[in-house]
């Protein structure tokens, strides 16, 4: 199907900015771009309603992080997910992906836990993978603080989603229970050969020449395209958590989201691969524009909630 009217919308409008292409400038410009794009164009009546957030702090691989906690109306307790942002590992931080993490607190009803890893090129990989293991362990340790009961599950887009994916295995080797994991168009596959990636390759928001741009911040400099903490399509998948994976059709990592919900069921892994056609690559902060987004947006949140409590 075509592209959602309404997001051809946006694409044009973002088109005729005449905003350098992000690959163009350097991290920095590209944080800035990215937060006004998100955060700086959002409108209070916007704002997804939760019962309450707080700014605190959690530990990282080497320092405390920031971190947002948010919490969903309704008497505990709750599941709680700890959530990572997308951005390429290089862009996007707590207030880009605020919106988000509260549509996941809200529609899957669950205590959500937004951690601002560190970024790249200042800190390339492994450090954003190090940083997402050592706090989901520490929430692992502290869920009276947070949800109130034994469910723990993980969550992230893009390269959020790729975090959540590398935390999910190596917490399920250290023998820590999840109830789940949310995977919205994640990037799981470094060196993989995907249609979708030569078919939306540019005009759909993320653009080829922007994923390479990413990557060479991030592990431009590691010599393993199949380290499974770069690629977790490439580890071993079993006994890893129910997956709800969403993709979306005019998205460039749209197949390898796909490849790896069929690998997961392939090692015995429930999981919910659900592709939204018409949408593209960041359609989960796109809910107020384009009501196909937000139906998207609001359907695979429910799913994850009934994951969490199945």
């Amino acid at each position: 199907m075509p592209v959602d009217p309404h997001i051809a919308a946006l694409l044009s409008l973002l088109a005729q900015s005449g905003a350098p292409p992000m690959y163009e400038g350097t991290p920095e410009a590209g944080r800035a771009q990215y937060l006004q794009l998100t955060h700086g164009a959002r409108t209070p009546e916007q704002v997804v309603p939760v019962a309450a957030t707080e700014d605190r702090t959690v530990p990282g691989a080497d320092g405390d992080l920031r971190a947002r906690v948010y919490r969903p109306e309704g008497e505990g307790p709750f599941p709680t997910v700890v959530f990572f942002h997308g951005g390429g590992w290089v862009i996007g931080d707590l207030d880009t992906h605020d919106n988000m993490a509260r549509s996941v607190c809200r529609g899957a009803r669950a205590v959500v836990v937004a951690v601002d890893y560190r970024l790249a090129p200042e800190h390339p990989f492994p450090a954003a993978a190090e940083d997402a293991v050592a706090s989901a362990r520490w929430v692992a340790k502290n869920l009276h603080e947070f949800g109130g009961d034994e469910r723990l599950a993980l969550a992230g887009d893009s390269a959020g989603g790729n975090l959540a994916a590398v935390v999910a295995q190596v917490l399920r080797d250290d023998g820590t229970p999840l109830a789940g994991q949310f995977l919205v168009y994640p990037a799981v596959d470094a060196e993989g050969d995907y249609p979708s990636r030569v078919e939306n390759a540019r005009g759909y928001f993320l653009e080829k020449d922007t994923m390479d741009w990413f990557y060479g911040h991030y592990a431009g400099a590691w010599d393993d395209a199949r380290d499974a903490r770069l690629s977790p399509l490439h580890a071993d998948l079993t006994g890893l958590p129910p997956a709800v994976v969403v993709t979306a059709e005019f998205d460039p990592l749209r197949d390898e989201g796909e490849a790896y919900g069929e690998a997961l069921e392939a090692a015995g892994v429930q999981a919910d691969v659900r592709r939204y056609d018409g949408l593209i690559h960041g359609f989960f902060d796109m809910g107020a524009f384009s009501p196909a987004a937000q139906a998207a947006i609001d359907e695979s949140c429910a799913r994850f909630g009934e994951v969490l409590r199945s």
